[in-house]
């Protein structure tokens, strides 16, 4: 064992690392054409997704056919044409004139130093001018929203059937008296529906404004030479704004000063790439859109750094003076809210359609041509098949999961959005954004940054040796960051900067005596920021040397600063770069990338004096600077550890059957390092494949692995096939990707059905979170923007959260499935009756109005408390696969569609540009579409998604439990009845005879036993069976609450009564049935009686313990299927929490 092992051997082992990291900052060079994979020097690094096959003509229109529309889709900013003709005619104005126009004081050598405006002075022109805010779009008023709510299906077929009720009663007053109340009630129904919604609705905002309000918008001013911070809404013309990187433009400015500045202009021009500002000292000619002098009110600043002021503030501004642009986009509607309306619209129709029916059965039998008596009836059967109360219910057990939602820190904006988040797909960046210098690779040595180091082949040598080297002085001098203070000791700053330099300068800050000093005694001559495109930075400084007084230093992605250097420095001195010396650089980037750091290159030259003096006109735009034959000081890793919680978060959620996918900048290397930290990737990609097993990867099959590294140079060239293969992998890692990217993997995504959830907090994420199913946005990291885009914020930027939201968001769609199951269960023993009364008949055994109040009396108590239903099992739904799976089947479904759909759209026979179809034509193919073989076979094709209403619900709430609640209810009548003196034949002759009974004036009857019934008992008598056939619906109803939460256990468990809501919905139920039927007062309103005996309650009873038998057998029946639909075990996973630990372990 030698010296430097000894000396590892007494350092404190830490645990387990959880190595962390992030981007592998890439700087590439205008000047040399690098591409990124070829950093192996003599052998090129195979691409990514190297995908070849021969494909036959009908395949390629296959692959193609789910992503044509997003090629041809261009989006087509509304109001473009207008941009020339709005009113902003300062950026004409040189810097003088502008001063003057505007009456303040800028100074243009030095901005900071600006005078501004006085503050007595910006109040004024804030009185006279009103405040920096866009009037906002007009909304709906509460009057409009709150009949849009009630214009919905089911409340127009209420307020219709009401409204033909007081038609007959117009008619036939007496004759039609009791519809009175029934037209009342069915007409107050729909309005009641309407204001709960709207009641929650306008919470809900309410609560979001109140959210939003919690952090206005500020922006940093000049105000009496001074700059101070203040709200948005504050500014006046003649204010002078500094703007930096991630900032939203707050007025429109005309800058005098910039630093690299570039500005996002995509929401107004669509300009997908970032426009560079300028200060124009003379003004410039162009259009106020095309002038490079000018940034507008919203848009985003994603480079460098700039002094403006303010000439348009709030209406005035270009998007102020262009309504069209102001109004905001149509979002997505969320899954559940289309199969909401889908249902609403099936059950609407089917109670129409037996509505109609038994309307023309009802006149031409029973009633016999009295057309009125048939209305009513045929009401009471739209009456039995619109759930009344399910809108409300579904309003309200929305609004509680919200609350509960928010308790668990994730706020949602949109209701129906709650439940998106369990079936979702999530692209994220994982890390904390929180760099720190790890190891330092300079002179063929490793060193590390920790107290703490670990074996490295042979080469690891004590820190101190590199103190004062020129890494040090690189990390601190090649520095754009700042400080909140300066008059304090450097480790109690904070300092204000992107992740890599906060990192790099807070590395540097701990191994400079006088920080500050140093930067005091070399100023910067000329800079080039770091910028996307370049992907390096390089300074100049005032350094003096043997040669010369300037020193240049850059540093940047490795690959990049390499190619720019002919020699490297080792011990001092300085070597010509070897095959060796390239080797061993390999060698070491490899080790830190393969462990997800961050890797940056450093480099320096020491300028010659006699070519590079003091008055040298260094210039970027001319290329006045050195560009070649740099010294390579060393590379630097820092290392951004994931947020906490994540891996055992990406682990649940695999468990979940949800994809994870990673969207990233990083590096490919220091992505998949990352990801296989993380539980991302378990599996091989081609390259770990090919590196285990000796084999090319161009012999390795797609099928022989599960994980592939996509890197983002490869994107805007990949074919729908390649796309398709992309997408069938178990852990996909996109990297160097650019927010553009991060958009189009969504809209793929999309495009094979994925429901998508993005999460993101930078300015850039927008479109995406926009685009998305579920944008998932943070609250403490977030922009204004991202939240503004998203649907849903996390309240503690906690990615662990989404955890949470998930598991929330599927038992939400259980319950609301629960509700709807047990609500709809009590139609089929409503309209049967109903049935046998036309056809058979027998006396009505339920009257319309007893219908409203089953469906609108206990149910609503009942359905309601399935919100607090917990999970059935310990895991709960978090080891089911997504209730709509994207697989095999259903992209090729998926893409068969549209395919057929591309086909038939009409094209420009020049331009080949699609010809939307007119308003006619889309209706005409709307009708004309049930008529077709294509329609019933794509309605009747086998899928393997779970939808809100579906084959299994309707079975068992129509044909199972409905069946058995209504021998329930007849039974019971008929038995009611038999004690009354009437048996089933009797009934059948009574109701049959041209005579009417059961009415106060009817005749005697006489039954088959020989007992004389007068009228007084047969109206009892009718009394109690109408009385028991509502309590038997609500006596089985109480059984089937249990019994439709039965999937996989039986209706016995703790779990599944273990929700005491439900007891109090069933008290609450039973009180009002009670109620109901034995209050006397009532009986004109709603029959009943209060002579019937609660021993018939017992008949009822015994097919509620039936239906928990079947309930008990159907659990049996499909286990073995739920039990299939679990997600398998993932090997490989780690479940244990990730934690801040050393890069690097030690080798024994």
């Amino acid at each position: 064992m030698d010296a430097s092992q000894a000396v590892l051997d007494t350092l404190p082992q830490l645990p387990d690392e959880e190595v962390a990291g992030t981007r592998a900052v890439v700087f590439p060079d205008d000047h040399v054409d690098i591409r990124e994979e070829k950093i192996q020097h003599g052998h090129a690094r195979p691409r990514g997704v190297e995908m070849k096959r021969e494909m036959t003509k009908e395949d390629k229109e296959l692959a193609a056919a789910g992503y044509e529309h997003l090629e041809e889709h261009k989006i087509k900013k509304g109001g473009n044409d207008k941009l020339g003709d709005v009113d902003i005619q300062e950026h004409h104005l040189s810097f003088q004139e502008l001063g003057s126009a505007l009456e303040t004081s800028l100074d243009t050598k030095d901005p900071s130093s600006s005078y501004g405006l006085s503050t007595d002075e910006a109040k004024k022109r804030l009185a006279r001018d009103g405040p920096n805010v866009l009037t906002p779009p007009k909304k709906k008023s509460a009057l409009r929203m709150y009949i849009d709510l009630l214009l919905t299906m089911f409340n127009i077929l209420l307020i219709i059937a009401g409204i033909l009720e007081y038609i007959l009663l117009g008619i036939d007053f007496k004759e039609n008296f009791a519809n009175t109340y029934l037209g009342g009630i069915l007409i107050a129904v729909a309005f009641l529906n309407a204001f709960i919604e709207f009641f929650q609705l306008q919470k809900s905002e309410a609560i979001l404004a109140s959210f939003l309000a919690m952090i206005p918008p500020s922006c940093h001013v000049v105000r009496d030479g001074a700059i101070t911070s203040v709200p948005a809404a504050e500014l006046v013309k003649g204010d002078i704004v500094l703007l930096r990187t991630g900032d939203k433009t707050p007025a429109d400015l005309v800058i005098f000063a910039a630093t690299d500045m570039k500005v996002d202009n995509s929401n107004l021009t669509g300009e997908s790439e970032a426009q560079e500002r300028i200060s124009l000292p003379d003004g410039s000619r162009a259009r106020p859109v095309e002038a490079e002098n000018l940034v507008f009110n919203s848009t985003l600043i994603v480079n460098g750094e700039g002094w403006g002021v303010v000439v348009r503030t709030g209406d005035h501004t270009l998007i102020g003076q262009i309504a069209a642009l102001t109004g905001g986009e149509s979002g997505n509607k969320s899954p559940l809210a289309t199969e909401i309306a889908r249902f609403v619209m099936m059950v609407s129709a089917i109670a129409i359609i037996f509505a109609v029916v038994f309307f023309i059965v009802g006149i031409t039998t029973a009633y016999k041509g009295k057309a009125a008596q048939t209305v009513t009836f045929a009401v009471s059967i739209l009456v039995a098949f619109v759930p009344e109360g399910l809108p409300s219910v579904v309003t309200l057990l929305l609004s509680i999961a919200a609350k509960r939602m928010a308790a668990q820190n994730v706020l949602v904006k949109d209701l129906q959005g709650v439940e998106t988040l369990g079936s979702v797909l999530i692209l994220s960046t994982l890390t904390r954004n929180q760099m720190t210098v790890t190891n330092l690779w300079s002179g063929e040595k490793m060193y590390t940054a920790f107290q703490a180091c670990v074996a490295f082949s042979s080469f690891f040598a004590d820190l101190t040796v590199l103190l004062w080297g020129e890494m040090v002085d690189i990390a601190a001098l090649n520095s754009r960051v700042k400080f909140d203070k300066t008059d304090v000791p450097f480790d109690q700053r904070t300092i204000l900067g992107d992740a890599t330099e906060t990192g790099l300068t807070r590395f540097a800050g701990r191994h400079i005596a006088d920080y500050d000093a140093l930067h005091k005694n070399h100023p910067k001559v000329f800079e080039i920021p770091f910028n996307s495109s370049n992907k390096w930075a390089l300074v100049i400084l005032n350094k003096p040397h043997a040669m010369g007084s300037l020193t240049l230093y850059i540093k940047g992605a490795p690959e990049r600063v390499l190619a720019k250097c002919s020699t490297y420095l080792k011990d001092g001195n300085i070597e010509p770069i070897t095959d060796d010396f390239k080797t061993a650089y390999d060698e070491a980037y490899n080790y830190m990338a393969s462990r997800g750091h961050r890797v940056i290159a450093c480099a320096q030259m020491l300028l010659p004096g006699d070519t590079y003096d003091a008055s040298y006109p260094f210039s970027k735009n001319d290329g006045q600077y050195p560009s070649s034959e740099f010294c390579f000081c060393g590379l630097i890793s820092l290392e951004d550890p994931p947020k906490h919680g994540v891996r055992e978060a990406i682990g649940t959620l695999r468990l979940a059957g949800i994809k994870v996918m990673m969207v990233t900048g990083d590096h490919p290397k220091t992505a998949e390092a990352i990801a296989r930290k993380i539980n991302l990737i378990l599996g091989d990609t081609k390259e770990t494949l090919s590196a285990k097993t000796g084999r090319p990867i161009e012999d390795i099959y797609e099928d022989e692995v599960d994980a592939v590294v996509v890197h983002g140079d490869e994107i805007d060239g990949l074919q729908g096939w390649q796309w398709d293969q992309i997408f069938t992998k178990k852990e996909i890692v996109f990297a160097r990707t650019s927010p553009q990217h991060k958009l189009e993997i969504v809209k793929h995504a999309q495009a094979l059905g994925h429901i998508v959830g993005v999460t993101g907090d930078g300015v850039n994420d927008s479109p995406a979170l926009k685009k998305a199913d579920l944008g998932i946005a943070m609250n403490i990291s977030g922009s204004d923007v991202s939240k503004e885009a998203a649907n849903m914020i996390l309240l503690d930027d906690n990615f662990a959260s989404t955890v949470k939201g998930v598991a929330e968001g599927r038992q939400i769609f259980v319950n609301l499935k629960r509700s709807i199951q047990y609500t709809i269960s009590h139609s089929t023993p409503e309209v049967i009756p109903q049935l046998l009364y036309v056809v058979v008949p027998i006396p009505l055994p339920l009257s319309a109005i007893l219908i409203l109040v089953i469906d609108l009396g206990f149910e609503l108590f009942v359905a309601l408390s399935f919100a607090w239903d917990k999970p059935e099992t310990k895991d709960g739904l978090m080891r089911m696969a997504p209730r709509k799976p994207v697989n095999e089947r259903s992209i090729i479904s998926l893409k068969k569609r549209a395919l057929r759909r591309t086909k038939t759209l009409h094209r420009d026979t020049e331009t080949q540009e699609i010809i939307p179809p007119g308003r006619i034509e889309v209706w005409s193919s709307k009708v004309k579409a049930p008529f077709t073989r294509t329609f019933w076979e794509d309605a009747l094709e086998r899928s393997e998604a779970e939808s809100l209403v579906d084959g299994k619900l309707l079975s068992y709430s129509y044909l199972e439990a409905g069946v058995i609640e209504m021998l329930g209810a007849l039974v019971a009548y008929f038995v009611v009845f038999y004690k009354n003196g009437f048996s089933p034949s009797d009934l059948r002759l009574a109701q049959s005879s041209s005579t009417t009974y059961f009415t106060t004036s009817s005749p005697d009857f006489v039954n088959s036993r020989g007992q004389v019934i007068d009228a007084s008992q047969q109206v009892e008598g009718l009394a109690k069976a109408q009385s028991i056939v509502y309590l038997s619906i609500f006596i089985i109803q109480c059984f089937n609450v249990f019994a439709v939460k039965a999937k996989f256990s039986f209706p016995f468990g703790r779990s599944i009564i273990g929700n005491y809501y439900n007891f109090a919905g069933i008290l609450g139920g039973a009180c009002l049935g009670i109620f109901i039927i034995y209050t006397p007062p009532l009986h004109v309103v709603f029959g009943g009686s209060y002579h019937l005996s609660p021993l018939y309650w017992l008949i009822p009873a015994a097919f509620g313990v039936l239906l928990l038998g079947w309930a008990s057998l159907r659990v049996l029946l499909l286990r073995k299927g739920i039990e299939q639909s679990r997600v398998k075990d993932i090997k490989g996973l780690m479940m244990f929490p990730t934690m801040r630990t050393m890069s690097m372990r030690s080798k024994h």
